[in-house]
C-alpha cells in the first residue's frame, strides 16, 4: 500500500487517508486509518491538545470493558486503550461505537488557504467528531486516570478546509464550554423542531426527552421550553437523576422509567401527560429505538442523538407497530449551535447549574 503524500489536498480530507487507498478511498470518518502528520496542506489547520473529550456512549463501552469484577473501572486499560486506538488509526474512533468525541486546545498554524475564519493563538474548540479528525498524542495521556471523559492531552490535531472550530468564549471555564459544544447540536435541532410543529398546528407540543439530566437532554429541555414547547416531560433512569430535575424548573414532570423499556417507558410517558408530540433521546445505551417511537403520538417526530441508535431498529420497529412518525438521526451540526447552546448556559440557571456540578464532580 502507498502511503506517498498525495499533490493536492481535499476540503473533506479525502488526502488525509491512508486505508482503505485508491479506488476503495473513503471519507475519513468511516476510514481505518489516517494521516496524522503535523505538516499542513494549504486549506488545513493544526491545533495543539489541550483536552480531548470522549463521547458519551464511546467513554460508557471502554469503562464497561474495563470493569472488574468488584465493579471497579480499570482507568489505566481505559487510558491504553484509547492510546491504542489513536496510535492505530491517526484519529480517536472507538471500534466498538464508531463515535469519537471532540477537543479543545491553541491554533498553532493556519494554512494560507484555510476559510475557517481562524488564527494562530486562538482557544478553540473542534465542533467535529475526533472520529474523522487526524489526531497525534505525545505524552502518552500521562495526567489522565481514565476515569472520566474528558482527557488533558498533548499533541496535535488537523483540520480540513470543511471542518468546524469555535473560538471559546472568555466568561466561562473552557472545560464547562467543552462540555457545552460536545453536546451543542442537540438543543439547537430541538429548536427547530418545536418551533416548526407550532408553526405548522399552532398548538405547542408536549416534549419527552430521554435522558433528561444529562447533557444533551437537559439542554434539550431549555430549548424546547424557549421554542415553544407545551408540557415537558423528563425521563431518567434512576432515582438520584431525578432528584437533580426536581429542583429546576426544566421539566413539567420526571418520570423514571428504563427508555429499553416499550411498555414500561411509553406506560410512564403517558402516565405524565403523553404521549409526546416531540420525543428525543439523549441516553447512550442501545435498545431506546422502539420504546421511544411507542412513547410518540402518531404524526410526531422522534430526535435520535444518541450513538447507540440503530437505523435499522428504528426504521423496522417503527414498521412494526405502524408508526407513523418522522424520525431525525441529530448530525451534530445545525449553523449558529454553538452559540445558541451557549446563550441557553448563560440565560438558564438549572442548565448552568446541573453542568456546573457535572464538572464539579468529574474533576473532584
Amino acid at each position: 500500500m502507498s502511503t506517498a503524500r498525495p499533490a493536492t489536498s481535499s476540503p473533506v480530507g479525502l488526502h488525509r487517508v491512508l486505508e482503505p487507498s485508491g479506488e476503495q478511498v473513503t471519507l475519513p470518518q468511516t476510514a481505518q486509518r489516517l494521516d496524522a502528520s503535523p505538516q499542513l496542506w494549504p486549506d488545513e489547520v493544526r491545533i495543539d491538545i489541550e483536552t480531548l473529550n470522549l463521547d458519551a456512549a464511546s467513554y460508557r463501552q471502554l469503562a464497561t470493558k474495563h470493569t472488574g469484577a468488584d465493579g471497579t473501572v480499570d482507568g489505566a486499560a481505559v487510558r491504553a486503550e484509547v492510546l491504542s486506538i489513536i496510535a492505530e488509526r491517526g484519529k480517536m474512533q472507538n471500534p466498538v461505537t464508531g463515535s469519537g468525541g471532540m477537543l479543545i486546545g491553541t491554533v498553532a498554524e493556519v494554512g494560507p488557504q484555510s476559510t475557517l475564519g481562524l488564527k494562530v493563538g486562538d482557544h478553540v474548540a473542534t465542533l467535529v467528531s475526533l472520529s474523522l479528525t487526524p489526531l497525534a498524542v505525545s505524552d502518552a495521556l500521562a495526567r489522565w486516570d481514565g476515569m472520566s471523559e474528558q482527557a488533558p492531552a498533548s499533541g496535535h490535531a488537523i483540520l480540513f478546509g470543511r471542518s468546524i472550530a469555535a473560538v471559546l468564549p472568555d466568561d466561562l471555564d473552557p472545560r464547562l464550554s467543552l462540555m457545552i459544544m460536545d453536546v451543542c447540536g442537540a438543543p439547537a435541532l430541538v429548536s427547530r423542531v418545536v418551533k416548526q410543529h407550532v408553526a405548522a398546528s399552532g398548538i405547542p407540543p408536549v416534549v419527552a426527552v430521554l435522558g433528561a439530566a444529562g447533557k444533551s437532554g437537559s439542554l434539550s429541555l431549555a430549548a424546547a421550553r424557549e421554542s415553544g414547547a407545551g408540557r415537558l416531560i423528563g425521563v431518567v433512569p434512576f432515582q438520584r437523576e431525578a432528584d437533580l430535575l426536581a429542583g429546576t424548573d426544566l421539566a413539567d414532570e420526571v418520570v423514571i422509567a428504563d427508555a429499553r423499556s416499550p411498555l414500561g417507558l411509553s406506560g410512564a410517558v403517558a402516565a405524565a401527560g403523553g404521549p409526546a408530540d416531540v420525543t428525543v433521546v439523549c441516553v447512550d445505551v442501545p435498545g431506546c429505538e422502539q420504546p421511544a417511537i411507542l412513547s410518540t403520538a402518531q404524526g410526531g417526530t422522534v430526535v435520535f442523538f444518541s450513538m447507540a441508535t440503530s437505523f435499522a431498529a428504528a426504521a423496522l420497529g417503527a414498521e412494526g407497530v405502524a408508526a407513523d412518525v418522522t424520525m431525525l438521526v441529530g448530525n451534530g451540526y445545525t449553523p449558529g449551535h454553538a452559540e445558541y447552546a451557549l446563550s441557553l448556559l448563560r440565560s438558564t440557571p438549572s442548565v448552568r447549574g446541573l453542568f456546573e456540578q457535572r464538572l464539579a464532580a468529574e474533576t473532584a
